[in-house]
């Protein structure tokens, strides 16, 4: 059978497993930048700008750089940093700048934050599917009114991410994104799948046929090819948009290497 997250020892009490720990500068830029693009709106118009970053890793420098990023946005963002194991939240604790920055124990119970919005990435790997869904509900639980999570994977130097957009009603938005150039095929992101999609990357399910229709929309858009990646994988979104899925973005996104769709779309 298998194991349930468990409730960590120690006065936080704080719910989930350690993670491998795995980071790197710049690893999350991809995600940082749609965030501070597509959620800029959003952020202004928080009434508290409280932000969590749930399982930054070995070190909070991840942590750090998305602070900087979305005080592009919105000044007077206050950014937590969470970790379960404490020697990750110590090394946190040398760089804090409470209340703009901090850094506690905590896992998906949020260690009592009720954020606006919270980015999870790379913690839910390591679990079962069913366990995954239960991580979503416990942490959209915890957030406060109209609160976002921004949940997903990336590769250890951020070139290649997929994540989802959750709210109170549950997932709404899935991203791909990636530097055109680093990729043969556009379904080379299956890897980076969240753990809620990466074991339905199989004939019969959404997001195959979705990643299956997106490497067809690159072979045709290969006479863009001269003109550089960058411009295949815009030919690439349209072609998508054009044969009728629910992309949610516009050029201005894709040029950057991403596209959205709405969750429907490869909803198990």
């Amino acid at each position: 059978m298998a194991r349930k997250p468990r409730l960590a020892a120690g006065r936080a009490r704080a719910l989930g497993l350690p993670t491998r720990g795995t980071t790197n500068p710049n690893r999350l830029r991809r995600v940082d930048r749609w965030m501070t693009g597509t959620l800029s709106s959003f952020l202004l118009d928080a009434a508290d700008p409280l932000v969590v970053d749930l399982g930054y890793g070995a070190t909070p420098i991840t942590t750090v750089e998305m602070a900087a990023r979305l005080r592009a946005v919105r000044p007077d963002v206050r950014v937590l940093g969470l970790e379960i194991d404490q020697e990750r939240v110590d090394a946190g604790k040398a760089v804090a700048d409470p209340p703009w920055l901090d850094f506690r124990r905590g896992g998906f119970e949020l260690a009592g934050a009720r954020p606006v919005l919270l980015r999870a990435f790379n913690v839910l790997r390591q679990y079962t599917e069913e366990q995954s869904f239960e991580a979503w509900d416990t942490m959209l639980s915890r957030m406060a009114p109209g609160g976002l999570v921004i949940e997903g994977t990336c590769d250890e130097i951020g070139r290649r991410c997929t994540w989802v957009t959750l709210n109170s009603d549950g997932p709404q938005t899935f991203t791909l994104a990636c530097k055109p150039s680093g990729i043969e095929v556009p379904s080379d992101l299956a890897e980076r799948l969240p753990k809620a999609l990466i074991h339905k990357n199989v004939p019969g399910e959404r997001v195959h046929a979705l990643l299956a229709e997106l490497d067809a929309c690159w072979a045709t858009a290969a006479p863009f090819a001269p003109f550089g990646p960058r411009a295949r994988w815009v030919e690439s979104a349209r072609l998508l948009t054009e044969r009728g899925w629910p992309v949610v973005d516009d050029r201005r996104r894709w040029r950057l290497g991403e596209i959205s769709l709405e969750w429907a779309a490869v909803a198990p």
